[in-house]
């Protein structure tokens, strides 16, 4: 079963080219327990050049024997560490990460996506540099004579190249060394390194500037999936208008308007902060969060998101969550936490790393060693092509072959309103034989609604008797009897004696009259009903209808069908399902007539009622047993159980309660069914892109292998086979992006 419910999670973010190797598989989660960001005890720290868990681990070493430490969150995405730890004791954390080769800087603000300058964007002047200095010392080596003092400035140039665009990499490699780590940076430092000491000094500067360039593209490329949701976050507007204490309106940065407060929004401006309306009706584009791409009708009372846009009406809302803590910004948290959860194919994958670049190092030093003896090479040559292995080594392209896939993939899902918790679960949805699903606020609306009317009474008028079923209905609280009312026209009767009995309905006078509103039971117990009011019950009974009775003290006058009706998107989305070779079936806790209604209604292959929450559970593992891999689909508490037991939780967001929602591995935020189907195509195309990352970067490894041992590799090709397999990857999972979730039929 694939099940990981932590309440808090250390974000991976798609290593750059930082070439973890063997570090990454094994850096994360090791020593300084972890507390949560926004602990409200915290100290939150940005550290530009933390770049994947490689540097997570060394940071973690660093801080192990700092007294005073409880605990460490690392938000990769957002290259951040917060430090649980007392006031005294943050000098000497600080002290330890500098040593470590860091520099942490003071975050003011936790809002997700303001993850500062990156490494991408610094250092443009030091690169052109460097790549100029590098072609000065190749055209010397080619064009001037071969005399001391040209070979000095030769040199001179390639060592200035090498330290403008290695620094950083010299700088990490040395101390990866010191560790006995061996990572791309360790190896590129070795290698450079090696070339210039045995005279191939203007290809070692060429070598380093050319990886330090494609290293900067790579990074970019990779900050473009890492991004890709946050720039959500940019959607939300960073002022709103707050109503001021003598009415006024005046305009307040969003991270500063208090909760309870009430904002002010014109028709085509964006809403800055979650809330609920207060005044004013308009549609409302809701797209930025939910996916849906019609925009909704919103009234007094209903929940707006920050980000959306108002298109119609001016609302009044009042403020119900901090900008920090909007559901846009959750969604951005959630997110990134979910980078964390590796997926299979990524697990392979470390595991598999952890074996390659030990093998080629050992392979390289075998070269440098052993082929001057057993095949007649020269020693300078033998240590050049054992450099050339050095670099080949570099298991970049491999690494950042499927978590930038994953980012790429999960960024896609969040724009189409689906939030998946991991690349565990993105991955794995491809494999789902079964899907449970819960009846109410899931496959149906959740809101009943009156869908029949019968007038039996002959001796009063079918209006008079409406409006004493409306004037009756009105007066309770009860969701059949809200629906009652809602479908029919209400007078303005005087209720006299009102009494509600508990199970059964509602009785009071009205125009002189003692009249009961209720069920089958209540009239059955004043000894009203008759075998034709049976046989009427019965058909309606039969179609999963929950039917009320009007009656006066001496005759059943008129009855009343509610139905839950079923979403349009349930159909479509059940269809979509079946044609993915997916089973269905519904569990409710509804009778066993109406589930078997809905479901042949709705085209669901098994229906099971009467169900109580562990009854859920015994039926997930009957249909696991059955189908294979399966997924429950809920919004309700009592689904939360069911919802932890299946291979994948799918919570129902704009409707589902907290508590389905944490339980869950997926939250639908329209809940619009149509998006599971959506998932598991999403899940088809990123495994298939996986594996196509896979195959392309070993493969090119494989190749140049082969040519640095037997053939003519340089060690210019083996930059290019690396960074060049690198960028192929990236790009390839970048393609999701483009795709997004909803890309039926299509093929990666």
């Amino acid at each position: 079963m694939v099940q990981s419910h932590d309440a808090v999670s250390t974000a991976v973010d798609p290593p750059r080219a930082c070439g973890c190797g063997d570090a990454c598989a094994t850096a994360p989660a090791r020593g300084v327990g972890i507390a949560p960001i926004g602990n409200g005890r915290a100290s939150v720290f940005r550290i530009p050049t933390m770049d994947c868990a490689v540097e997570e681990g060394e940071i973690r070493r660093a801080l192990e024997g700092v007294a005073g430490v409880r605990g460490l969150d690392f938000r990769l995405g957002a290259r951040t560490l917060a430090v649980d730890a007392p006031a005294a004791a943050l000098p000497s954390v600080l002290d330890a990460i500098r040593r470590a080769g860091f520099d942490p800087q003071p975050v003011v603000s936790d809002v997700p996506g303001e993850d500062g300058h990156t490494h991408a964007s610094e250092g443009l002047w030091r690169l052109g540099a460097a790549l100029v200095l590098a072609i000065g010392a190749e055209l010397l080596n080619f064009l001037a004579p071969r005399t001391l003092a040209f070979e000095v400035a030769g040199m001179a140039l390639a060592a200035a190249a090498i330290g403008l665009a290695g620094f950083s990499t010299y700088g990490k490699g040395l101390t990866a060394l010191r560790q006995g780590r061996l990572n791309i940076n360790a190896l590129m430092s070795v290698a450079v390194t090696g070339a210039f000491l045995i005279g191939q000094w203007p290809e070692a500067a060429m070598v380093m500037a050319l990886y330090a360039i494609a290293e900067l593209i790579e990074a970019r490329a990779v900050d473009r999936a890492r991004n890709a949701i946050k720039g959500l976050l940019d959607l939300a507007p960073d002022a709103a208008e707050v109503r001021q204490p003598d009415g006024s309106w005046s305009s307040v940065p969003a991270g500063e308007v208090v909760l309870g407060a009430i904002v002010r929004v014109k028709p085509g401006a964006r809403i800055a902060l979650d809330g609920v309306i207060t005044a004013g009706t308009s549609t409302v584009n809701q797209a930025p969060v939910t996916g849906e791409s019609i925009p909704v009708d919103k009234s007094t009372g209903d929940a707006v998101f920050a980000g959306t846009i108002n298109e119609t009406g001016t609302l009044e809302i009042r403020v119900t969550a901090a900008a920090s803590d909007s559901t846009l910004a959750r969604i951005i948290h959630a997110v990134e936490q979910a980078q964390g959860a590796r997926a299979p194919t990524q697990q392979f994958v470390d595991r598999f790393a952890a074996i390659y670049t030990p093998a080629v190092f050992a392979l390289a030093v075998a070269v440098a060693v052993l082929t001057p003896w057993l095949m007649g090479w020269t020693w300078t040559m033998a240590l050049y092509k054992a450099l050339v292995l050095l670099v080949i080594a570099c298991p970049c392209a491999l690494v950042i072959s499927t978590p930038v896939t994953v980012v790429s993939g999960l960024a896609a899902a969040a724009r189409r309103g689906i939030l998946i918790k991991g690349g565990v679960y993105l991955e794995e949805a491809r494999k789902l034989k079964a899907i449970a699903f819960d009846k109410t606020g899931t496959i149906t609306e959740g809101k009943p609604k009156l869908v029949a009317t019968e007038i039996l009474a002959s001796d009063a008028p079918e209006s008079l008797i409406l409006r004493w079923a409306g004037d009756l209905a009105g007066h309770s609280d009860h969701p059949v009897a809200k629906a009652i009312a809602q479908g029919l026209e209400q007078g303005n009767g005087l209720l006299e004696g009102f009494t509600a009995l508990p199970g059964r309905g509602i009785e009071a006078r009205l125009d002189g009259q003692t009249l009961t509103l209720g069920n089958h039971r209540l009239i059955e117990d004043r000894g009203l009903c008759n075998a034709q009011i049976e046989a009427r019950l019965a058909v309606h009974e039969a179609q999963g209808r929950s039917v009320t009775l009007l009656a006066s003290q001496a005759q059943v006058l008129a009855i009343f069908a509610v139905a839950d009706t079923i979403k349009e998107s349930s159909r479509e989305a059940l269809a979509e399902l079946h044609a993915l070779g997916v089973s269905s079936a519904m569990l409710t806790g509804d009778n066993t007539a109406t589930a078997q209604t809905i479901a042949k209604q709705a085209g669901i292959d098994d229906a099971r009622g009467n169900l109580l929450p562990e009854d859920k559970l015994t039926a997930i593992e009957d249909l696991r047993k059955r189908h294979g891999p399966i997924a429950m689909t809920g919004d309700g508490i009592n689904d939360a159980p069911a919802l932890a037991r299946a291979d994948i939780g799918i919570a129902m967001g704009a409707a589902g309660t907290d508590i389905a929602m944490e339980a869950a591995d997926v939250v639908i935020m329209n809940d619009d069914l149509r998006r599971i189907p959506e998932t598991i195509r999403l899940s088809q195309r990123t495994h298939a892109v996986l594996w196509q990352n896979i195959v392309l970067a070993l493969g090119i490894k494989s190749v140049f292998l082969v040519l640095a041992v037997f053939g003519s590799a340089t060690m210019w090709m083996a930059v290019f086979a690396d960074m060049g397999a690198s960028l192929l990857v990236v790009f390839n999972g970048l393609r999701l992006l483009k795709g997004g979730a909803d890309s039926r039929g299509s093929r990666p």
